[in-house]
């Protein structure tokens, strides 16, 4: 008797816990949002240098100065327009030009919503509401999202816009196509995950098309009605752009392309690393004994995963298939392109791959429990779900060395913009509406500063870009600054890191004989002797 009391109260207390689980799950994804929202408002702000740019075009279209950076210059040296017109839309309804602020709720915002998606959007690819769960957690806490979030970078949009075209795509939603247009003007990049996206729809509607005339008439309608609407928006950005700057296509992309002189193979290496420690493990793994060989197994059990995923993924929907090659086809399209691959390039494939990750081990949880009887087994998955979370913590600190006093993640480092944002505002009183401040890295300076500014890289200055690539001997690290460029456009002030200049101005007898040391503040970064603020003589 007594065990047949124990084995009912054994019962009970089970389905108890899982009455209760299936009352609590509907309200997970809330959960999840109010997580991703509060994990994104506790550091504060720690501005990225190329989100300052962004928020200097906005300020000037807000300012009735145009979609300009620097007033009269028609020049495209953002990649993000969308992303620009918000933030000139919020600045001019809620009447405040604190674009920070602004950037740092919207990006907010929008990555708690990416969060709450992912737990539909793992559900609807693999059927269990756990993949979806895990993935949004895991997301919510990445150091990779968090740290772009703060920083005011578009990033937090463009993936909440990716995301949300996944998931209308795969429930046959037509407004997949609006979002889809509104991530490419988001970021060019969408195009590697658009692309097979479109394919896949124009394959599906052909052979949807059937000998009879209702059958035709049917698919053409819903081609047309897709088509339209990621089509219209776009086209009217195009014409804008073509008319108003005199090309669509953002002049930064080929400055970039000429200016950053690398290895053939530092791209590959560097998303190699990302894929094989997508949940930050080299923050606890690499302080360990040959813990820092970690990305040669690591990125052949992450692939076993993804495979894993995928092929159960497309056994319930085909259409999963290019939504599931977008985090390989973003490795391929920039190892092969070999840009400088700039920190917030590695967050958007992020998602989809934990996506993958989180299938692949909960296919192979669900696979061993049925095998074997252990209860054991069936806290698997869950155990190593909290382990990901685990080394994705490990990628915070509790109190930075600079900026607030707040919990952040450590790669959320903003010390160069914080010397930039130091010099442009001592510059700001001394400097008229004529003055020239020539620099590589403009955000921070040119918003602060307010001045006309030579982008020595060439982002927003056309004129620079001829003048590159230096010759090998000049550089130092794989940028300098042109002492030609320089003595030809002789700007009023020129501030730099001093290894931009160490073989090139500091080494030009044009320069040292035009321009005067004003400023020299103490800093190492990227191997610097101070950064320096030269005024013309």
């Amino acid at each position: 008797m007594a065990g047949k009391g124990s084995s009912k109260l054994s019962f009970d207390v089970r389905a108890l816990f899982a009455g209760c689980a299936s009352r609590f799950t509907p309200y997970i994804p809330f959960f999840i949002f109010a997580l991703a929202l509060f994990l994104r408002l506790l550091p504060g702000e720690r501005m990225v240098d190329d989100a300052y740019i962004t928020f200097r075009y906005a300020r000037n279209i807000v300012n009735g100065l145009g979609f300009v950076y620097n007033p009269g210059e028609r020049v495209m040296g953002t990649t993000t327009p969308l992303y620009t017109l918000l933030m000139a839309g919020l600045s001019f309804v809620l009447r405040t030009q604190n674009f920070p602020a602004l950037a740092r709720w919207v990006n907010a915002l929008a990555d708690a919503a990416t969060c709450a998606l992912l737990v539909s959007l793992g559900e609807t690819l693999s059927g269990q509401r756990r993949v979806g769960i895990a993935a949004g957690l895991i997301y919510a806490v990445a150091a990779f999202s968090v740290t772009f979030a703060v920083g005011g970078m578009e990033t937090s949009i463009y993936i909440l816009l990716i995301v949300l075209t996944a998931l209308l795509y795969l429930r046959q939603n037509p407004g997949w196509a609006v979002a889809a247009t509104l991530a490419l003007l988001t970021r060019p990049d969408a195009l590697i995950f658009l692309g097979p996206l479109w394919l896949d729809y124009i394959l599906r509607i052909l052979l949807k098309l059937r000998n009879t005339k209702y059958g035709i008439l049917n698919s053409q309608f819903s081609i047309h009605k897709t088509v339209a609407f990621f089509i219209f928006p776009l086209i009217v950005w195009l014409l804008f752009a073509t008319f108003y700057f005199g090309t669509p296509i953002p002049h930064s992309i080929a400055a970039k392309s000429v200016t950053y002189q690398l290895q053939p193979e530092e791209a590959f290496v560097r998303l190699w690393q990302h894929y094989s420690t997508p949940f930050y493990e080299q923050a606890t793994l690499f302080n360990l004994p040959y813990g820092n060989f970690w990305p040669l197994p690591g990125i052949v059990l992450y692939l076993s995963l993804y495979l894993i995923s995928a092929l159960a993924f497309l056994r319930r929907d085909s259409r999963a298939t290019a939504i599931l090659l977008y985090p390989w086809l973003y490795f391929a399209t920039f190892a092969i392109a070999n840009p400088l691959i700039f920190r917030w390039y590695l967050t958007p494939p992020l998602p989809f791959y934990f996506l993958g990750l989180l299938g692949g081990l909960s296919h192979i949880a669900n696979s061993l429990s049925q095998r074997l009887t252990s209860y054991v087994l069936r806290f698997t998955f869950p155990a190593l779900c909290a382990l990901f979370i685990f080394f994705s913590l490990r990628a915070w600190v509790l109190a930075p060395d600079h900026g607030p006093a707040r919990p952040a993640p450590d790669m959320a480092w903003f010390k160069l913009e914080q010397l930039y944002t130091q010099v442009g505002k001592e510059l700001a009183p001394q400097l008229t509406a004529q003055t020239v401040i020539a620099a590589g890295d403009i955000g921070a300076l040119g918003y602060f500063s307010g001045a006309r500014i030579l982008d020595t890289i060439g982002l927003v200055s056309p004129e620079s870009v001829p003048y590159y690539p230096l010759p090998k001997d000049q550089l130092v690290i794989n940028y300098a600054i042109s002492a030609n460029l320089i003595a030809d456009r002789k700007p009023d002030y020129v501030v730099f890191l001093e290894v931009y200049g160490r073989k090139t101005l500091l080494a030009d007898s044009r320069f040292t004989a035009n321009y005067t040391l004003i400023k020299k503040i103490a800093t190492d970064i990227y191997g610097s002797d101070g950064m320096l603020v030269y005024q013309r003589k």
